[in-house]
């Protein structure tokens, strides 16, 4: 097998590596990269590492440089049918090289090949993503209770664009990803075939207005993820983000409900959501309405 230098490239060759990312989440049973990872196979900032056999895209991973206290963090891919040859492991190996030594590398679903690369390179787990699932056909969802001085409504155009940015980086600011969005993010999500401006659920003080609709308290922006290999439709909570100033206010709550309602109405069979594995109190908030585990994502470092 002739395998190409592992080289960096400025923008990779989209449409294979898309094509081999879909054949290795059929192979898997779960995706083996991010949202964020294939929105930055066609935009900047994200760094390109690509192993072809001839002219055929075999693995792939992608370095998103560290930022602040944020390290860098890479994602792998190899595709099914060239597994077990060293593909994995070069390609987390220079992913590392090149991003420093706290690089995070992700592995969705921490499958069992991950975990032997991991060991391989003497990686151990740093962090902890988990995927939540819950049905909507029951337990039966309770009401949602707005507090008094609030008011809920939904999405209204980019009007509301810098109040979400707003919340969103308040919020995340400690998340490396998601603390970060610009308004580039907000406007490749509303070009998605999934948007849908009323599953954007936004809480604002009761005295707003049109004309001022004051400061965004939080907001519940829903996913719904089309049919795929055979499997439903599923609903996401996407996003839950809470003022920092509005905390307390048992809005995390409101707004989650609100969304789950509207996935449920939708005939939506069953809702998932992703939290960190060390987030005590949004952990506690799920399970009581009824979410349960269903996967993990462990991002490894080096050291750790």
């Amino acid at each position: 097998m002739d395998t190409r230098q592992l080289d960096w490239i400025d923008s990779p060759p989209a449409e294979e590596v898309r094509a081999m990312i879909d054949r290795a989440a059929v192979e898997d049973g779960t995706a083996p990269v991010s949202e964020q990872t294939l929105h930055a196979l066609t935009g900047a900032g994200a760094r390109h590492l690509v192993s072809t056999v001839g002219d055929t895209v075999v693995g792939y991973a992608q370095l998103v440089p560290g930022h602040g206290d944020h390290p860098a963090m890479a994602e792998a891919v190899v595709d099914p049918a060239h597994r077990g040859t060293g593909i994995g492991g070069s390609l987390v190996a220079e992913a590392l090289r090149a991003g420093g030594p706290d690089t995070r590398v992700w592995a969705h679903g921490n499958l069992p090949a991950a975990v032997a690369v991991a060991r391989r390179l003497g990686l151990t787990a740093a962090r902890e993503l988990l995927q939540l699932r819950r049905p909507l056909t029951g337990p039966a969802l309770p009401d949602v209770v707005v507090p008094d001085g609030v008011t809920l409504r939904t999405y209204r155009g980019p009007a509301d664009d810098a109040e979400l940015l707003r919340v969103n980086a308040a919020a995340f600011a400690w998340h490396p990803e998601q603390g970060t969005w610009t308004q580039h993010e907000i406007d490749e999500r509303r070009a998605e075939p999934w948007f849908d401006p009323e599953g954007l659920f936004l809480a604002f003080p009761s005295q707003a207005s049109d004309a001022d609709p004051g400061r965004l308290l939080g907001f519940h922006w829903t996913k719904v993820h089309a049919p795929e290999n055979g499997n439903p439709a599923l609903g996401e909570v996407y996003v839950v983000g809470i003022d920092p100033e509005a905390q307390g206010r048992g809005l995390g709550r409101v707004l989650t409900l609100a969304g789950l309602h509207h996935l449920r109405d939708r005939g939506l069979g069953t809702v998932l959501l992703y939290v960190e594995g060390d987030n005590v109190a949004a952990l506690h908030t799920y399970e009581r309405l009824g979410f349960e585990r269903f996967h993990v994502d462990v991002a490894y470092a080096a050291g750790s």
